[in-house]
């Protein structure tokens, strides 16, 4: 009603004066004929619904990977998997719900189905599932106890559904998918009590030969607003937008308010090619972008990330825990960029979140308090409203140390901000110590410590009239980065020959992530490595900069002794969920193979594209004999 009121008045050309109090919740048109101005203001004027401010609100929430891949270490099931694998001896969800309160977390999120099809459930509509796993002799229910235990402690309680299922046979029918998938999602949402959140990916590994699934979006909409309506639906949904990768950063410049058509509509395609933009495009809700849209959602962005590389647990990862130092960086630029961060905490294959994990949530929930916990700015919480132009000093505590500075909007009425400063006020004039663009919900600026007198903020570009809920000045004690250095393998590539290639390939091996071999065509990757070992797996990683053209999706390992004849070793033949992901990927054979010479051949590229790259390859193999350094 408050849209078709508003879009009444601009169609008869009695635009609302700046100060009127009139939203749209969520979307808006905009009228054919409005002017770049009118877009704008109308785009002020686009808030959140209730249940997307509480998401908000909430900053911290957690994703919890389990299933049949934390017992067959890998990313992606194939959905071939025994479920007599799925045996976690002490499956405690409690340990876990513990774990994340005490590291500030608000909601835990769990993998109720992952892409192998193998449900956490007792599910009717397949056997592939816990009912058919040794653990508490088939009649366990992860998501029940998980749900309970978010219940006793106080948490917030999150399904995700994976819609690319690799074992259900219907899978790829159109309809019988669908109605497949539907039943699924509406026992998880009518057996459980009350769901917070939805999550879906887009994510289908298969490739063009694969095979293709229409999604029923729309009746999957329906059927989470019919018996979950408080529940937001994230990035295959219209409430949460993926930010766009899986490293933990956001955007500088995060519009919530937004020009980014959610995919679960059939229009959104079209548009996003009108529009020129994609889920990692930079500029989301400018004024430039905004006057060629049709028009605006508000739909905020959820950067999510693993606590480990990898998404499930796997026991070669406990060692490479992000350090205290990369989680509240990524802090910083999740949460202190106008977005929520989900941080991924798997349970590892007792049923319990790792120790490990566990002491790195309390120091980050340490830190965070130790942080915040001391507002040196006064008078700091008092609301205020600013037109483009304005400014405010605040007073300081008298000597306090500082280096961060904390902006919040009143999102419930829109968000304005598009550009501010802040000065310090320092051995008698004002020194500029941060610029910043958007606000939104929460914006958290860095700079170098310091001990202002006085702090002024000035609001250079706003959309309307800015309300500002509250800012803060704090002190962020310096980290010592202290994470373990990952050895890519242990053989020494010193004495490593190259075939079939020129000589820049020697980047693919030089001991430096931060140069790569890039080449046209999947070209193989063929290496003498000058003497005869036992190869028990190797690694290989993407391009580490934001040019992923080239990166391997799926491939074929392949050893031999004299360089003539191979033997094609055993392995997942993918790096699943790479081009999301584009971290050092592990390959561990289940018996060795014995060579001289390796090749690793390319055999599909993330996007497609007929292109290779590597930044570096590493075999792992058993220490070489005395016998061995002969041959």
């Amino acid at each position: 009603m408050k849209k078709t009121l508003f879009s009444l008045l601009i169609l008869l050309g009695c635009a609302a004066p700046s100060g009127a109090q009139k939203y749209y919740e969520k979307q808006l048109q905009f009228p054919p004929q409005a002017t770049a101005e009118e877009k704008i203001d109308m785009a002020s004027r686009l808030v959140p619904t209730p249940q997307q401010l509480e998401w908000q609100q909430m900053e911290l929430t957690a994703f919890l990977h389990f299933g049949i891949n934390t017992f067959t270490g890998r990313e992606w099931g194939d959905g071939k998997e025994d479920p007599a694998l799925f045996n976690p001896t002490e499956l405690d969800c409690e340990q876990w719900v513990r774990a994340l309160k005490e590291g500030g977390f608000k909601m835990a999120i769990i993998t109720a189905k992952h892409h192998d099809g193998f449900c956490l459930w007792p599910t009717k509509t397949t056997r592939h599932s816990v009912v058919s796993s040794p653990w508490k002799d088939g009649k366990g229910d992860v998501v029940r106890e998980l749900r309970d235990a978010c219940k006793k402690y106080g948490l917030k309680f999150g399904v995700y559904l994976s819609p690319w299922d690799r074992n259900a046979e219907c899978y790829g029918q159109g309809d019988a998918y669908n109605k497949f998938f539907i039943e699924q999602l509406t026992e998880l949402l009518t057996n459980y009590g009350e769901v917070h959140e939805v999550w879906f990916d887009g994510a289908n590994g298969e490739g063009p030969n694969g095979k293709k699934q229409i999604y029923d979006w729309e009746a999957v909409e329906r059927t989470i607003r019919r018996l979950q309506p408080k529940a937001v639906t994230a990035i295959m949904g219209d409430d949460v937008r993926w930010v766009g990768n899986e490293r933990g950063i956001g955007r500088k410049t995060e519009w919530s308010a937004t020009v980014a058509t959610p995919n679960i509509y059939t229009r959104a395609e079209q548009q996003k090619k009108e529009l020129g933009i994609s889920s990692t495009s930079k500029d989301l809700g400018s004024r430039e972008i905004v006057a060629r849209a049709k028009e605006l959602f508000w739909f905020p962005s959820e950067v999510d990330v693993s606590i480990r590389p990898g998404w499930f647990y796997h026991a070669n990862e406990d060692d490479r825990v992000k350090s205290l130092a990369h989680l509240t960086d990524i802090y910083f630029k999740s949460v202190g960029y106008n977005s929520v961060l989900l941080l991924n905490i798997p349970p590892d294959r007792r049923g319990l979140i790792h120790e490990n994990d566990c002491q790195r949530l309390k120091e980050f929930s340490a830190y965070l308090k130790e942080t915040f916990g001391k507002d040196y700015l006064k008078q700091g919480g008092k609301r205020w409203n600013a037109q483009a132009g304005d400014s405010k000093v605040y007073a300081v505590q008298k000597g306090a140390l500082v280096n961060t500075f904390l902006l919040q909007e009143d999102i419930a009425q829109g968000q304005r901000v598009e550009n501010f400063t802040v000065e310090g006020y320092l051995e008698g004039s004002w020194q500029t110590l941060a610029e910043g663009t958007t606000v939104g919900y929460k914006r958290l600026v860095r700079f170098a410590e310091c001990r202002p007198e006085k702090i002024r903020l000035t609001v250079h570009s706003t959309r309307n009239e800015a309300h500002f809920l509250r800012v803060g000045l704090f002190y962020a004690r310096p980290i010592a980065n202290q994470s373990t250095q990952v050895k890519l393998g242990n053989v020494p590539t010193d004495t490593w020959r190259f075939l079939d290639a020129n000589e820049d390939i020697r980047k693919a091996f030089d001991g430096n992530t931060q140069t790569v071999w890039r080449t046209e065509g999947l070209k193989p990757l063929t290496v003498d490595m000058g003497q005869a070992t036992d190869i028990q797996g190797f690694s290989y990683t993407p391009a580490q900069d934001d040019y992923l053209a080239g990166t391997i999706y799926k491939y074929r390992f392949e050893v031999s002794m004299d360089g003539t004849e191979w033997t094609t070793c055993t392995t997942p033949e993918e790096f699943s969920n790479i081009m999301h992901n584009p971290v050092t990927c592990f390959v561990k054979f289940e018996q060795s193979y014995r060579g001289r010479y390796f090749r690793l051949t390319p055999l599909a590229e993330i996007d497609g594209k007929s292109c290779t790259s590597v930044a570096e390859v590493g075999i792992f193999a058993a220490t070489p004999s005395a016998e061995d350094n002969k041959n």
